[in-house]
C-alpha cells in the first residue's frame, strides 16, 4: 500500500504539481488571479441588489408589498448592479492592466508606470466595443433597433452597454496583455518622450505614456480593421475558445475534471483552489449573470463552488472536522478539530489540510478527491434537473453551509437544504477513512505513552 501511495504522489509530483506551479508563476496568470480578487465587492454588491429585485419570486406572499414598494424604484437600486456586474469586464481590465505592468516593471527591471498601463489597456479594451461592419467598400457603425436586439452606432444595449458585461472579460485580458506588451517594448526600446527632472512626476509620466498610447491605437485599428474586413471581430473570436471551454465546463464530466485538479494539486502541497478557480472565474459569473437575466437553469455558477461542493473548504471537510472535533479519540485530531471548527464553518480548513496533514497524507488521498466530487455531482444534477434554483446572485465565499447556497439561488429554501445534504454525503465519504487515520493514531499515542512511562 505505501508503495502504491508513493508511486501516486511521485506521478502527481512529476505531471501534475511541476507543470501546474510553472503555470501559476506566469504573468499573465498572477494578474489575472490579482483581477479576480478585486472584483469580488463588486459581484457581491451587484448581487445583493439583484436579491432584492427577485425576492418576491421565492416568497410569493411578498409580492403585494414589493409592488407598492420596491417595485417602484427598482431602476433607481438596480444602477447597482448595473454598474457592478453590468461593467464588470471593465474592472477586470483596469485591475489586470495595473498588476500586468507592476509584474512587468518588477521582474524586468524597466520603469513602467501601473496606472499609465492600466489607462492604456481600458483605451485598447474600449475601442474593441463598438461592432463595425464594411459596407459599400466603407466601415460602418452597426444601427440595429429590434425587439430582441438594440445596437445604436456600434453600441449594442441591454440595460447598459452589453460588452462591459461578464462576455467581455477575456477581451479585456487578451487587449490588456497587448497593450502593455507594446507599452514595455517602447520603454524598454527607449521611444518615449524624456522631460528634464525638473518637471512633475506625473507630467513626466504622462509624456512617457505619449508614444506608447499612439502606437497602442494604431495596433488596436489595424487588428479590428482585419477583422472587420474579414466579416468578424475581437470578440467573436474570442467567443469561439471561451465557448468551448464554458460549454466543456458545464458537463458534468468537465466538472469532475476541475475537481479532480484542483485537489490533486492540494495534494501536493500547491493551493489548487486560488489556481483553479482564477481560470473558472470569468466562467462563473458569466453563467451567474445568463441564470439571472436569461433565466438559463446552469449549475456551474456564482459560488456553486463555496455553497455546495467544498464545503468546509477543499475536500468538503466541514463534517470531518466536526467529528474530530467532538468524537475522535486521538489527542491530536481532537486538538486540531476543536481549534479548526470554527474556521471550517467559513470554509477555511487550512489548518486541517497542514495539520492533519491532508498534504502528501495516503490515509487521506481517497476521500478528499471523493467527497467533492460527490457532492459536486448531487448540486450539478439537482440544479441541472430543476430541484433547486440555479446560482443567480454572487455571495461572499466564508458564508456559511445553507445561507450561501439560500442567497445565491435568491431565496430558494432548498439549496438550503441540498447545501446540507452535500455536507452529509460529503462525510459519509470520509467517515471509514477519518475512523481509520484516528484509530491508528490512537494507537501510535497510547504506545508512544507507555514507551515514554517506560
Amino acid at each position: 500500500m505505501d508503495d502504491s501511495n508513493n508511486k501516486l504522489f511521485q506521478f502527481l509530483n512529476n505531471h501534475l504539481m511541476g507543470p501546474m506551479g510553472k503555470l501559476a508563476q506566469f504573468r499573465i496568470v498572477r494578474g489575472v488571479m490579482a483581477a479576480g480578487m478585486a472584483t469580488i465587492p463588486f459581484t457581491i454588491v451587484g448581487s445583493m441588489f439583484l436579491i432584492l429585485s427577485v425576492i418576491p419570486q421565492s416568497f410569493p406572499v411578498l409580492a403585494g408589498f414589493w409592488a407598492v414598494s420596491f417595485d417602484k424604484i427598482t431602476p433607481l437600486y438596480m444602477l447597482a448592479n448595473t454598474a457592478t456586474m453590468g461593467v464588470l469586464s471593465l474592472y477586470f481590465c483596469l485591475v489586470f492592466g495595473f498588476e500586468y505592468t507592476k509584474i512587468q516593471a518588477q521582474e524586468e527591471k524597466i520603469e513602467l508606470n501601473p496606472l499609465n498601463g492600466a489607462l492604456i489597456s481600458m483605451m485598447a479594451f474600449f475601442m474593441c466595443l463598438p461592432e463595425l461592419i464594411f459596407k459599400n467598400g466603407a466601415m460602418t457603425l452597426i444601427n440595429v433597433v429590434t425587439k430582441d436586439q438594440k445596437i445604436i452606432d456600434g453600441w449594442e444595449m441591454s440595460g447598459g452597454v452589453t460588452r462591459l458585461g461578464t462576455t467581455g472579460i477575456f477581451t479585456a485580458i487578451i487587449m490588456s496583455i497587448i497593450a502593455v506588451k507594446i507599452y514595455a517594448m517602447c520603454v524598454k526600446r527607449n521611444w518615449t518622450i524624456k522631460m528634464p527632472d525638473t518637471v512633475p512626476t506625473g507630467v513626466a509620466n504622462s509624456f512617457t505614456a505619449l508614444i506608447p498610447t499612439a502606437l497602442i491605437a494604431l495596433t488596436v485599428i489595424v487588428i479590428n480593421g482585419a477583422l472587420v474586413a474579414l466579416n468578424t471581430d475581437i470578440y467573436k473570436i474570442v467567443a469561439v475558445p471561451f465557448g468551448f471551454v464554458t460549454n466543456l465546463a458545464n458537463t458534468w464530466l468537465g466538472l469532475l475534471v476541475v475537481y479532480f485538479i484542483m485537489h490533486a494539486l492540494w495534494i501536493v502541497g500547491i493551493h489548487g483552489a486560488t489556481i483553479v478557480t482564477s481560470f473558472m472565474t470569468p466562467i462563473v459569473l458569466s453563467n451567474m449573470v445568463s441564470n439571472a437575466t436569461k433565466h438559463t437553469h446552469i449549475p456551474y455558477a456564482g459560488e456553486f463552488n463555496n455553497c455546495f461542493v467544498t464545503i468546509g473548504g477543499s475536500g468538503a471537510t466541514l463534517g470531518l472536522v466536526i467529528f474530530i472535533a467532538f468524537f475522535a479519540k486521538s489527542a491530536q485530531l481532537g486538538a486540531l478539530g476543536k481549534a479548526s471548527i470554527v474556521p471550517a464553518f467559513f470554509n477555511i480548513n487550512e489548518p486541517i489540510l497542514f495539520g492533519m496533514p491532508v498534504v502528501y497524507n495516503p490515509y487521506t488521498a481517497i476521500p478528499f478527491f471523493l467527497a467533492p466530487m460527490t457532492s459536486m455531482s448531487v448540486a450539478y444534477f439537482a440544479i441541472k434537473y430543476q430541484l433547486v434554483n440555479p446560482p443567480i446572485a454572487q455571495v461572499a465565499w466564508p458564508t456559511p453551509i445553507g445561507l450561501s447556497g439560500f442567497i445565491g439561488s435568491g431565496g430558494d429554501w432548498r439549496a438550503f437544504v441540498l447545501a446540507i445534504i452535500c455536507a452529509l454525503i460529503a462525510f459519509a465519504i470520509w467517515f471509514p477513512f477519518i475512523k481509520f487515520y484516528d484509530n491508528k493514531l490512537y494507537v501510535q499515542e497510547q504506545n508512544g505513552g507507555v514507551a515514554a512511562t517506560n
